[in-house]
C-alpha cells in the first residue's frame, strides 16, 4: 500500500494558511464592500438590537415593498452605527386610512400596528388630516411626503374600443364618457353595436385610490378646471348632473380593481374580451401587469401567465389625471430610533436598483418617467408628463366623498343568507357562526345608501311541506324604509337543514332578471358555510351556464362569500366568475366584518 511521502507533509501548513488567507480576504470583503455598505451577517429581524420597524403598505406595491424588506434585512446597512429590521404589510389605503383615524387595532384591521405608511397617494393624508380634525385625537402626519414610485389614474380600455373612440390620436376625456355612457345606442352610435352599451367600472372611493381619484378627475371635469375647486363647486347643480350621469355607467363598484382585470382575463381566454367591460379606471402600472398576463397583480405569476388576446391600452382623459405619489410617510407613534430607520429604509427604496425593479412592474420611476419598455406596453408616449389636475384641499376631499354618496348609482340587492344546521357551529372567538353571520350583516346595511332597494332570503333544504329549499323573509324595498324590518329578520334567523346552494343561487338570479332595473346595479350577495347539499339540483355546469352574464343585456351579478373553513371557495369563485363578479374569502369566521364590508363596496 501507498504511504504518503515526506513532501507532502511538508506542504500541508503552507496550503492551511493560503486557505485561511482566503477565507480571511472574502471575510473583509463581505464585512465591508467597495461601495462602503456592510455585507450580509444574516437577517436583521433574527437580531436582537436591530430597530424594529412596521410599515403598511397599499396592493399594488406592497408584495414587491416586502421582498425589499427582506432584501434590506440582508445586507447588513446600518445607519449611525446602528440597523434597522423592517416588515412590510398591505393593506388598501382606504382601509389603512381608516384604521389609522380609528386607532390601528392588528386583529381587526389584519395587520401589525404600522410606524410608517405608504399608501397610493397623499389625497389619504390630507383625508387622514380632515378625518383627525374632528375628533379629540387627531393624528398628524409632519414631514416630507417624499414618494417611493408613481403611477397616474387612466381610463384601461380593450385597444379596439379606445380605437373606435379615435386613440392614440384624439383627445378623449370624461365629458367622452359621459355621452357614450348616457348613449341609449351605445357603441352601436361609434359603429359598433356588437358591443352593447358602454359600461365602465369604477372602485369605491372610499376604499380604493383609483376610485377616490377618478371621482376627484370627474368632479374637475364637471367644472371644466383642473384646479381650484371650491365648496360651492361641489353642489352646483350643473356639476352635480354631470357626476351623476358619470357614475350611471358604472357596471358596479369595487373594493379594488383587480377583480375588473381578473374578470376581464377570464372572458378574453374565451375570446369574448370585448363584452364585458368598455373601460376601467385604475393605475397605468395595473395596465402593464394586464398585459404582461398577471391581471391579478401577483409577484409569483410574473412572466409567467398568458397574456390576452386583446390588450389593454392607457387613455389618458383629455382633461386632465391625478398622479399617484405614492408617498412614504411616518406615523406620530414612531420612536425617533424608529424614524431614522424608516428614513434609511426609504433611502435604500429610492436607489436606481430598487427604482428599476418598481419600474420593471410597471410604476414610474420617483420622478414620474416612464421608460420605453412600460410604454410600449400600455401605449403611451414614453418620457412625456402626462396633463395632470391638483388635489383639492382635505375639507373639499372630504366634501366630495359626500357629494358621491349621494350620486353614485344606486343598488339592487338580495342579500341570501345559508341558515343550514351547520351555521350552529362555534367560530374561535366563541360565537356561533350564524351569531357572527348576523352581526356582520347588520352592521353592513350601514353602508348602503337609503335609496338602495334590499331583499332578504334564506336558504337551506325544504322544510316539511315547502316546495322550495329557500324563504323570502324581506322583499326588494329601498332600505330607507325597510331596514327596520330588515335588522328584525336577520337577528331572528335559526339554523336548521342543508345547504341547497345552486337551486337558491339560481332563483335568486331569475329573480333580479325578472325586477331588473337598468338605472341600478343589480346583484345578489349570497352566503354560504357549506357546500351544495340538494340532490334535486346539484348539476354545476348547468348552473354556470344560467349565470353567465357574457351576452346580457340584463347581467345580474352574484357576489359570494365562503364562510368557514367548510365552504368550498373554489365552486363559489366558479359561480362568481360566470357572472363576471368576485368570491370573497372567510374562511376564517373571524374575519366575516371585513369581508361584507368588502363585498358590499361593490354597491
Amino acid at each position: 500500500m501507498a504511504q504518503p511521502t515526506t513532501g507532502g507533509s511538508r506542504r500541508l501548513p503552507l496550503i492551511i494558511a493560503v486557505v485561511v488567507g482566503l477565507v480571511a480576504v472574502v471575510g473583509a470583503y463581505l464585512i465591508l464592500r467597495p461601495d462602503g455598505t456592510a455585507g450580509s451577517g444574516g437577517d436583521n429581524r433574527a437580531r436582537g438590537d436591530c430597530v424594529q420597524i412596521e410599515i403598511n403598505a397599499s396592493l399594488e406595491k406592497g408584495d414587491l415593498m416586502v421582498e425589499m424588506a427582506e432584501s434590506y434585512n440582508q445586507t447588513g446597512r446600518t445607519f449611525d452605527g446602528r440597523c434597522a429590521a423592517v416588515s412590510v404589510h398591505k393593506t388598501t389605503s382606504g382601509a389603512a386610512m381608516e384604521a389609522i383615524a380609528n386607532g390601528w387595532d392588528p386583529q381587526r384591521d389584519g395587520a401589525p400596528v404600522p410606524q410608517v405608511w405608504s399608501p397610493s397617494a397623499s389625497l389619504w393624508l390630507d383625508l387622514l388630516e380632515q378625518r383627525g380634525a374632528s375628533t379629540d385625537n387627531p393624528v398628524r402626519v409632519e414631514g416630507d411626503r417624499l414618494p417611493v414610485t408613481q403611477s397616474p389614474v387612466v381610463l384601461a380600455m380593450p385597444q379596439p374600443m379606445a380605437e373606435a373612440l379615435g386613440w392614440p390620436n384624439a383627445k378623449i376625456g370624461w365629458s367622452d364618457v359621459l355621452a357614450l355612457s348616457s348613449d341609449p345606442d351605445g357603441w352601436g352610435s361609434r359603429g359598433h353595436p356588437e358591443w352593447g352599451r358602454f359600461a365602465f367600472g369604477k372602485d369605491n372611493p372610499h376604499l380604493s385610490t383609483s376610485g377616490l381619484a377618478a371621482t376627484v378627475t370627474t368632479y374637475y371635469a364637471a367644472t371644466g378646471r383642473s384646479s381650484d375647486l371650491v365648496a360651492a363647486d361641489i353642489t352646483d347643480p350643473k356639476v352635480m348632473d354631470f357626476v351623476r350621469s358619470v357614475e350611471g355607467g358604472v357596471l358596479h363598484y369595487a373594493d379594488e380593481a383587480m377583480k375588473f382585470l381578473a374578470n376581464l382575463a377570464e372572458v378574453d381566454a374565451q375570446g369574448r374580451a370585448m363584452s364585458y367591460v368598455s373601460a376601467v379606471v385604475l393605475q397605468e402600472q395595473l395596465v402593464h401587469l394586464y398585459n404582461e398576463g398577471n391581471p391579478t397583480g401577483d409577484r409569483a405569476l410574473f412572466g409567467k401567465g398568458r397574456k390576452p388576446q386583446v390588450p389593454l391600452v392607457a387613455v389618458h382623459p383629455a382633461d386632465g389625471m391625478l398622479m399617484l405619489d405614492h408617498p412614504y410617510v411616518t406615523l406620530p407613534s414612531a420612536s425617533d430610533d424608529q424614524r431614522a430607520a424608516a428614513a434609511d429604509f426609504l433611502s435604500y427604496m429610492r436607489e436606481d436598483t430598487q427604482q428599476r425593479r418598481f419600474v420593471e412592474l410597471g410604476f414610474r420611476d420617483k420622478d414620474g418617467h416612464l421608460d420605453e419598455a412600460r410604454a410600449r406596453s400600455v401605449g403611451a408616449p414614453a418620457g412625456t408628463a402626462p396633463s395632470t389636475i391638483s388635489s383639492p384641499g382635505p375639507e373639499i376631499l372630504a366634501k366630495i366623498l359626500d357629494g358621491w354618496d349621494t350620486l353614485r348609482k344606486k343598488a339592487q340587492v338580495m342579500l341570501v343568507l345559508d341558515v343550514s344546521g351547520s351555521m350552529d357551529d362555534h367560530t374561535g372567538s366563541g360565537k356561533t357562526k350564524m351569531e357572527a353571520a348576523k352581526q356582520a350583516a347588520i352592521q353592513a346595511l350601514d353602508l348602503l345608501h337609503p335609496e338602495d332597494e334590499v331583499a332578504l332570503w334564506t336558504f337551506s333544504t325544504p322544510a316539511r311541506g315547502a316546495s322550495e329549499p329557500y324563504t323570502e323573509r324581506v322583499p326588494l324595498s329601498r332600505i330607507g324604509a325597510n331596514k327596520a324590518a330588515l335588522t328584525s329578520a336577520i337577528g331572528a334567523l335559526r339554523p336548521e337543514g342543508g345547504t341547497a346552494l345552486y337551486s337558491t343561487v339560481r332563483d335568486a338570479h331569475d329573480h333580479l332578471v325578472e325586477h331588473f332595473s337598468p338605472d341600478r346595479i343589480n346583484a345578489v350577495v349570497v352566503l354560504t358555510d357549506g357546500r351544495n347539499e340538494y340532490p334535486r339540483d346539484n348539476d354545476l355546469d348547468q348552473l354556470l351556464r344560467d349565470l353567465d352574464a357574457t351576452d346580457r343585456e340584463q347581467s345580474v351579478r352574484i357576489f359570494s362569500i365562503a364562510f368557514g373553513d367548510k365552504s368550498d371557495l373554489g365552486v363559489l369563485e366558479q359561480i362568481s366568475k360566470a357572472s363576471r363578479a368576485a368570491a370573497y374569502d372567510a374562511r376564517d369566521p373571524d374575519t366575516i366584518d371585513k369581508v361584507f364590508i368588502s363585498v358590499l363596496s361593490n354597491f
